[in-house]
Parts: structure tokens; sequence; C-alpha cells
């Protein structure tokens, strides 16, 4: 089932360290839109502690009240860094759960465009990630996103490359669905 919001919502996702949050705000920018922020960031943040399973439910959560607050300005788009698909695959990577109201949220809520961002750019850690930077652990995560999506049957395409020519690609894609 898809979202009911009458706006188009863009979702970019993907591991750790592949520029999420970055593509987000200048497509944000872009297309002056608005937004909503990574929840298990924020999470992390607040927290100061590394993550249990304990912690799913209230990063998925906060997930979705930051995108139905976005939600609520938008006027035909709005840009998500990550949604409750990205809780999903961390929780059963790092957990191995699947919430059955995270499941039915994420179904529910399905974006219309996903952006998965590649692992083609350089680690660097901020000091909030779960991963190490281990090329085949990025690989890992990466191949769980497109399994996720894939199995879920979302319209999702990849994203590559760095700044200018990333951002390039993303504006591309979603006027090309608009």
């Amino acid at each position: 089932m898809k979202h009911t919001s009458p706006s188009r919502r863009v979702v970019v996702t993907g591991s750790e360290c592949t520029g999420k949050t970055a593509l987000t705000e200048r497509l944000a920018e872009y297309f002056d839109c608005p937004s909503s922020p990574e929840g298990a960031r924020l999470y992390v943040e607040q927290h100061n502690r590394p993550l249990t399973v304990d912690d799913v439910h209230p990063i998925a959560s906060l997930q979705a009240e930051l995108e139905d607050a976005a939600i609520r300005k938008a006027r035909g788009l709005v840009i998500h860094d990550t949604d409750l698909v990205s809780t999903l695959v961390y929780a059963r990577h790092y957990y191995g759960t699947s919430p059955a109201w995270i499941v039915r949220a994420a179904s529910e809520r399905a974006a219309d465009l996903y952006l998965l961002c590649d692992i083609d750019l350089p680690w660097v850690s901020d000091g909030f990630q779960r991963d190490s930077g281990a090329a085949e652990q990025r690989r890992e995560i990466h191949e769980k996103f497109v399994e996720a999506m894939t199995g879920s049957g979302l319209h999702w395409t990849l994203i590559q490359g760095s700044g200018d020519k990333r951002l390039e690609q993303a504006v591309r894609i979603i006027e090309a669905v608009a």
C-alpha cells in the first residue's frame, strides 16, 4: 500500500557514509521543498551510547514523526533522509528482528521513489556509525538495502558518483518521475 500524502515523496537511502544527508539537503535546496532528517542519527546523538534492540521501536517512531512533519509542510515534493525501510534493514542486520508494526508501517508509508546511494564514496567516520567501514561490511549492508527494496517492490534507482555528479543524477531521476 502506498502513502496517502498528495505530495510526491522521495527517500534518499543506503548504508552508512554514503552521502545521504548531504544529498538530501542539496535536493531539498534545489527543489525548494521540505525534507526530513534521519531519525536514527538524531536518536544516537541524543543518547550517545551504543544502540540495542530496545532502541528499534523508538527510532522507528521518531523516523515516522520526522517524515510526517516534513510531509505537512510539502507543497508537491518532500525529500526524506532515510525512512522505515532503513530501520528494518538495520534491525534485521544487527538484531535479527523485523517488528511487525514497522514492517506494516514501512509498506503503508512507501515513498514514490527511493534513491539508493552507492558505496562508491570513501568512508568518513563521524563518530556515530555502527559499522567499521570495512569494504566487505559496506557491500553486505548495501546488498541488504537492494534486497529490501527489490523484495518490497519499491521504485528505486542507484545513485553513484560524488558531489555535483551525484546531485545531477538524482535531479534527473526525480524530474523524470514528475
